[in-house]
């Protein structure tokens, strides 16, 4: 449907409702009214139109019937429990919205959602409610600060967005085809151009963290500028997919970026780590804190299973990927009905005590561009109890023996996963320090955790929303300062859990550098270590490191004790992602394998090839390859 055609639905639909102005915002539509109460004393007008245009119908209040904001506050104070434990309202004018940021959003929605909608019918305003972290983030904040500061120009960008979303097709033809621009036969800086006869659309768009190859996707490949990019989708937060999203912004880029909201927060809290990383190395970082800002204007947040149309020609579905918070598998519906896509991101097929199993049923599926990290015929993991019965031994012994222990983590993804197995251990006493200190970015990542419970399985769901979250467990410390850091290394028995987790550079270098000639310490390797990052280096062996120390080089012998423990992995191994493959319902006519190392890529390829007789290869980044 085009504009012209939806606006004529609207009106035949809701004939005998007052309807004002209808604005296109992305990819949904916003219904003002002077009577929004009649819409929420029957709200099968809505629930009709939504089903009769399929999109996202919002109904919103003429600005002429909001009550003064300080007043509709008094009225929200009051209908709202005392119990909700209301941390901020603020008013959005530019959506007719009231942003209320809760404890306990169940009590601001009330008993069948009662109190959202009295809060609708005696002050016009919208209710959007979001929760408050149970631990204190700086950088979450400051993004919801950013947003609603800016709704106006966010609107603008969405009202931009929207006039490619709603335009009429370009070209009748039916052709699909992908370019590989990053993280083929490679791990690091995932990039997918996608191409259809009306829509141009970026899979991705990340650096390569571990400092080793090319930096950077090859969109100087492109034949294109970047203004004629459509929209861009990312899956996750993680820097390989991610970090390169504000370059987009500063080179020219104005549309919109996908994503889950989860993903929003975390990734503008990776990129900033990026930009401090950088700045620490000397290195120029390819944009600034203003192109973030930029970005995050442009992001339009969906949930798990919402068909949304992002150009005339392709709707986009998230699945649950059980990589990372957030993390998403993205369903590309291509024409209609020409073609459908499916990107697995970065996957989890097994256990993960954060989130639930992935999708595995889609109601068509053709093409499937699949992850290989752990590709190779030796990637296979232990059950999950064994790695974790391990990792606790090995604490113990270290701290039997009077050291300490550093493992090197993700701020996202293994640092909570590792920080629930050490809580419950805690808890039932089979834990034997005292205190697991945090250094890097994790509680601010934690916190981001604590204000998304919905995004996990429901036990881990259920204690956050009784605030009584693992991450909050006073067994974890952060590191703050200079002297938070002497006082570690000065004392034994103590866990660390540092970023960055390859070693590519943050505090588990700096703790690496102390600890290193003790051979009571020990060094625990829980993630991913890419190919030329010290961490990787340290795994097959490396006997000396080498410091800059006073301007001058000094060399520090690797004494500690370094053990690798598998299991952890936010990826799958080789058993489940051939499990993967084998239960995806339909089966996909041909399959693309990426992000995994070249040797991995190509033999997993040829593996499923001929275990399921299927089509399947491992492009070489630059290639492009026709899929329809």
């Amino acid at each position: 449907m085009n504009k012209d055609d939806i606006i004529k639905e609207i009106k035949t639909t809701l004939n005998t409702m007052h309807t004002g102005k209808i604005e296109f915002l992305g990819p949904e539509i916003y219904i003002y009214t002077k009577d929004i109460s009649a819409f929420y004393e029957n709200d099968k007008y809505i629930s009709n139109l939504a089903f009769a245009l399929k999109k996202k119908v919002n109904i919103r209040s003429d600005v002429s019937e909001l009550l003064e904001p300080e007043k509709a506050k008094e009225k929200i104070q009051k209908l709202i429990s005392e119990d909700a434990g209301v941390f901020a309202i603020y008013f959005d004018t530019a959506f007719a919205e009231v942003v209320i940021e809760a404890l306990k959003p169940g009590l601001v929605i009330g008993k069948g959602g009662q109190t959202s909608k009295a809060i609708i019918q005696q002050t016009k305003w919208t209710p959007i409610i979001l929760r408050k972290p149970t631990i204190e983030g700086h950088y979450l904040q400051k993004i919801r600060s950013v947003l609603y500061k800016n709704s106006s120009e966010r609107k603008k960008n969405f009202a931009y967005a929207a006039e490619k979303i709603f335009a009429e097709k370009k070209s009748k033809k039916d052709w699909v085809r992908f370019c590989c621009l990053g993280a083929f036969r490679e791990v690091g800086r995932s990039c997918i151009l996608l191409e259809t006869a009306n829509s141009k659309i970026l899979l991705d768009c990340g650096v390569n963290p571990a400092g080793n190859g090319d930096a950077y996707p090859e969109l100087g490949s492109l034949r294109f500028s970047l203004d004629e990019i459509d929209a861009v989708i990312i899956t996750h937060a993680h820097t390989d997919h991610a970090a390169f999203l504000p370059y987009l912004y500063k080179m020219g880029f104005n549309g919109p970026v996908y994503c889950t909201s989860p993903t929003r927060d975390l990734m503008v809290i990776l990129q900033y780590d990026y930009l401090n990383v950088s700045s620490k190395e000397g290195q120029e970082a390819p944009y600034t804190e203003a192109d973030i800002f930029q970005m995050l204007k442009h992001v339009i947040t969906r949930e798990y299973e919402e068909v949304t149309d992002i150009t005339p020609d392709v709707r986009l579905t998230f699945h649950n990927a059980a990589h990372i918070l957030g993390s998403a598998s993205v369903h590309l519906h291509i024409g209609d009905g020409t073609h459908n896509l499916m990107y697995s991101g970065d996957i989890k097929f097994g256990f993960t005590r954060l989130f639930n199993n992935l999708e595995e049923n889609y109601p068509r599926l053709e093409t499937l561009i699949l992850e290989s990290t752990y590709g190779g015929p030796n990637d296979i993991m232990p059950q999950r109890n064994i790695a974790e019965d391990r990792l606790i031994s090995v604490i113990n012994e270290t701290v039997k023996r009077g050291g300490n222990v550093l493992i090197p983590v993700f701020a996202v993804g293994r640092s909570q996963e590792v920080m629930v197995v050490l809580e419950e251990y805690f808890r039932y006493n089979r834990l034997q320090t005292k205190s697991v200190f945090l250094a890097g970015l994790i509680k601010e990542v934690c916190s981001v955790h604590t204000a998304y419970p919905d995004y996990f399985k429901d036990n881990l769901k259920r204690r956050v929303l009784q605030n009584n979250s693992p991450f909050n467990n006073p067994l974890f410390k952060e590191i703050t300062t200079k002297q938070d850091f002497e006082d570690v290394i000065s004392n034994t028995g103590n866990v660390i859990l540092a970023t960055s987790g390859m070693m590519t550079g943050g505090f588990s270098v700096e703790f690496l550098h102390r600890f290193a000639e003790n051979p009571k310490d020990t060094l625990i390797f829980v993630g991913w270590q890419s190919k030329g990052s010290l961490g990787r280096r340290l795994q097959e062996g490396m006997k000396e490191l080498t410091i800059t120390e006073n301007g001058k080089l000094k060399k520090i012998p690797v004494n500690l004790e370094i053990v690798t423990i598998e299991g952890y992995s936010g990826h799958c191994d080789r058993n489940q992602l051939v499990n993967y493959v084998r239960n995806l319902n339909p089966m996909p006519k041909r399959i693309y394998i990426n992000h995994g190392e070249e040797e991995k890529c190509v033999s997993f390829s040829k593996y499923i090839s001929q275990r399921f007789n299927i089509s399947c290869y491992a492009p070489k980044n630059l290639e492009c390859l026709r899929i329809r």
